[in-house]
C-alpha cells in the first residue's frame, strides 16, 4: 500500500444549532486502507463521511477536507472543484439510494453519468462499453442475474449490492459506506462486509465504512477509528482495541451485549 494520502481531514468542526456533532476531527487515509468508523449514535460517524462527501459543509474556521490532494471544502465553504473528486469517490448508503422503479441495471449504469454525455444518459442511450462495464459489476458482487429486475422487488441485500455495482461503474478509488449493512440481516450483511473486504484487498479500493457492528468493524478492518461526542477517541489497528477502551467508547452497558472472544 502506497503511503500517499488519498484523505486529508484537519481540524474539521461540525455544528448543529447547539451541539458539535465534530469536534477538531483531523486524521489521514492512506490509497488502500480499510478503515472502520465506530462509535454510539450521535457520535459524529455520519456526519464525518457526508463531510468528507461534501454532501454537508462543516463549520467556518481553520477546517478543510482534502481528496486526492484537491481541496473538497474549507472554512465552511465547497470547493468548485468538488465535481471533480467527486467522481473518484462512490458513495454507500444504509436505504441503499436506488430509484426504486428503474432496474437494477439501470441503477448500476447511472454511476457511469460522471463520465458520459449526460443527453445520452437521460435517454438511456448507454455505450457498449458501460453496458459490459455495469454487467461485469453486478457479477462481480454476485446479483448479475437480477439485472432486469425493478430494484424495489430486491431484498436489501440484493439492492446493496447494486449499490456497490454502481461504484465500481463508477470507477470510485474511494468508497464511503455508511452503515451499509444496518439494514440487512447477518447472512446478506456479512455478504455486503466480504465483498468490500474483497474490493479492498484484490482492487486496492480504499474503503472507510461506518458500522454500529464492533464484531464486523475488528473482523473486516485493519485500522479503527472511534468517535465520541464528537471527537477522536481511538484511531489504530483493530486489534489494539481493548475491552475496556470498548467499554469507555460505549458506556458500562455494552459489556451486557459484547460477545463471546471479543479482546480483553
Amino acid at each position: 500500500m502506497s503511503d500517499a494520502a488519498v484523505l486529508s481531514i484537519r481540524n474539521v468542526s461540525k455544528s448543529f444549532g447547539s451541539r458539535r456533532a465534530l469536534d477538531s476531527v483531523s486524521l489521514q487515509v492512506a490509497r488502500g486502507e480499510m478503515i472502520a468508523l465506530i462509535g454510539p449514535s450521535g457520535s459524529g460517524k455520519s456526519t464525518l463521511l457526508r463531510s468528507i462527501s461534501a454532501l454537508q459543509t462543516i463549520d467556518a474556521g481553520e477546517g478543510r477536507i482534502e481528496a486526492f490532494g484537491a481541496p473538497v471544502q474549507e472554512n465552511g465553504r465547497i470547493s468548485g472543484r468538488v465535481r471533480e473528486v467527486r467522481t473518484r469517490i462512490g458513495m454507500i448508503f444504509q436505504q441503499f439510494n436506488l430509484v426504486g422503479r428503474l432496474t437494477l441495471f439501470s441503477n448500476v449504469v447511472l454511476g457511469s453519468l460522471g463520465r458520459i454525455n449526460p443527453t445520452r444518459g437521460f435517454l438511456g442511450l448507454w455505450p457498449e462499453e458501460t453496458r459490459q462495464s455495469a454487467m461485469a459489476a453486478l457479477a462481480r458482487v454476485g446479483v448479475a442475474d437480477y439485472a432486469a429486475q425493478r430494484a424495489n422487488t430486491l431484498s436489501g441485500g440484493q439492492q446493496q449490492r447494486g449499490a456497490i455495482a454502481r461504484a465500481l461503474v463508477q470507477k470510485a478509488k474511494v468508497i464511503l459506506a455508511d452503515e451499509p449493512v444496518a439494514s440487512l440481516d447477518p447472512v446478506s450483511a456479512r455478504r455486503v462486509m466480504e465483498i468490500l473486504r474483497d474490493l479492498n484487498q484484490q482492487d486496492g479500493l480504499t474503503v472507510v465504512v461506518t458500522l454500529h457492528q464492533v464484531d464486523y468493524a475488528l473482523r473486516y478492518c485493519d485500522r479503527v477509528i472511534a468517535l465520541k461526542a464528537g471527537k477522536m477517541v481511538y484511531d489504530g489497528p483493530a486489534t489494539g482495541l481493548r475491552r475496556e477502551q470498548l467499554i469507555d467508547i460505549y458506556g458500562p452497558e455494552f459489556e451486557d451485549v459484547f460477545w463471546e472472544g471479543a479482546p480483553k
